[in-house]
């Protein structure tokens, strides 16, 4: 059976809520992180080279990095599902959001927690968290204006980018809080996601006792 281990309230929310839309069997193993550091437990980082959540395990395979994975359990027990195929109109969008996740947005919000971290070590500080807030409008104003003219990142239809997208735009915050406000696109495709009964059971089951950021 494909095991998913799972730290709390990190990025391997998105496998537990993947395995949940397409309603295969899975073993959930939890995680907690340190409660002082918040950072990944010993335990944890011994479960793949990389040291980094997320880790799943099926069969003989030991697999991390989140593209990774959920293109794997998609080829491998999905047939496909959630992917949008290259005769598709929306088949360069579903490539650009399903890569922006990781590629340009997480980035962008993991720099800014890093300069609030260190404020006030360097003279050029502000203009520093200035340029690199920048960074993180500039992405968040890119999600709004497209999901302004489709439901999904990938056109009307939900897809694995959507998996990759909803992180960085919910539990992120929690680390790096950001105002959505402003972004009142954002905050409708929160909403839909939010009633997805696959996101509802993937966050109970993963972090029970967190309040998933949708709003």
């Amino acid at each position: 059976m494909l095991i998913i281990h799972h730290l709390g309230i990190s990025q391997s929310e998105r496998i537990v809520w993947l395995c949940e839309e397409l309603e295969i069997p899975y073993q959930l193993i939890r995680y907690d992180r340190d409660p002082q550091t918040r950072l990944t437990p010993k335990e944890y980082k011994e479960l793949h080279p990389t040291g980094t959540a997320l880790v799943i395990v099926d069969d003989n395979v030991i697999l991390a990095e989140s593209g990774a994975i959920i293109d794997y359990i998609i080829s491998k027990y999905s047939n496909d599902r959630f992917k949008v195929k290259p005769d598709n109109p929306n088949f360069a969008d579903y490539l650009f959001w399903y890569h922006f996740a990781n590629g340009s947005m997480m980035p962008a919000f993991l720099v800014d927690l890093v300069v609030k971290l260190l404020a006030g070590d360097t003279e050029n500080f502000n203009a520093i968290v200035e340029t690199l807030q920048q960074r993180a409008y500039r992405a968040m104003d890119l999600a709004e204006r497209r999901l302004g003219t489709n439901d999904y990142f990938a056109g009307n239809e939900f897809t694995a980018a959507d998996i990759m997208m909803v992180f960085p735009l919910t539990t992120m915050r929690a680390f790096s809080p950001f105002d959505l406000t402003s972004y009142p696109n954002i905050r409708a495709y929160l909403k839909r996601i939010g009633a997805r009964p696959g996101y509802q059971r993937a966050m109970k089951k993963g972090d029970p006792d967190f309040t998933p950021l949708l709003d």
